[in-house]
């Protein structure tokens, strides 16, 4: 924590002696303060009858939050679940992987962002483009690390279980899988990262709600205070979801890890 505590004391530092316009760097106090009133905005109101005050709460971020988490989770599962057994037969099988590869690096250098012409053009406005274009950014990092992950296993694993008389199928299953899964759960963690930049470009252009979508409103009416709030919220979902990919890593490859220690 040190490091993050020095930059926001810096930060604070310039602000306060006026050395950035606050327009466009606002301080770290009046970020926070615009963060809290976006996660819980609150607006008082007199009550018919008394002259004490009510607070109604909307929870504004929290539901933009749970709009951008929904399209990311939908999009990485559809990415996810075409690339996996894609991967696992092209890295597999050299006929597949003949075929198939080709397409594969002729699409994968095309940004998901470049496609946002076609999908609005194909699906609309709305979550459909949205979720789309997060399936092709999640898709290929988990295609291609799995395919790395086939095809780098280890030949003595390889002789050995054929030596100990393995089929075809628990050859598969028993000692490639196992043997790529620290590829595949590389690919998805890059995946997931992926699919956070995704939705928030995808927010901006085709939905009407979610992180993306505020911070361009934002942006609009020159709250430069509400964007960075915007900012540091995606970063700290991001930050919550790598760090529980990496429990889930570490809980998988426990016999991984012990092999190393």
């Amino acid at each position: 924590m040190i490091v993050p505590v020095i930059v926001i004391a810096i930060w604070q530092l310039a602000a306060t002696q006026g050395w950035a316009n606050p327009q466009m760097l606002p301080s770290p106090l009046a970020v926070a303060e615009r963060w809290l009133a976006y996660l819980l905005p609150v607006q008082p109101y007199s009550a018919e009858q008394g002259s004490w005050l009510a607070w109604a709460v909307s929870g504004e971020l929290i539901l933009d939050a749970l709009g951008s988490l929904y399209r990311v989770a939908l999009g990485f599962a559809i990415g996810a679940a075409l690339a996996l057994p894609l991967g696992l037969l092209m890295g597999a099988s050299p006929l597949v992987y003949a075929w198939f590869n080709p397409l594969m690096q002729l699409l994968r250098p095309i940004p998901p962002i470049a496609y946002i012409p076609l999908s609005i053009l194909w699906f609309g406005l709305g979550n459909a483009p949205a979720v789309f274009l997060i399936v092709l950014g999640a898709f290929f990092p988990v295609l291609m690390n799995t395919i790395a992950g086939v095809r780098q296993v280890d030949g003595i694993y390889l002789r050995a279980a054929r030596n100990l008389g393995a089929s075809g199928s628990t050859l598969f299953i028993r000692v490639i899988l196992p043997a790529a899964v620290p590829y595949i759960l590389s690919g998805v963690r890059i995946g997931i990262g992926t699919a956070f930049i995704v939705v928030i470009v995808s927010e901006m252009i085709a939905v009407n709600n979610g992180l993306g979508f505020r911070i361009l409103e934002a942006r609009e009416y020159f709250w430069s205070d509400k964007i960075m709030a915007g900012m540091i919220t995606i970063g700290l979902l991001g930050l919550a979801i790598d760090s529980a990919v990496n429990k889930l890593n570490n809980y998988l490859l426990r016999w991984h890890r012990g092999l190393e220690n």
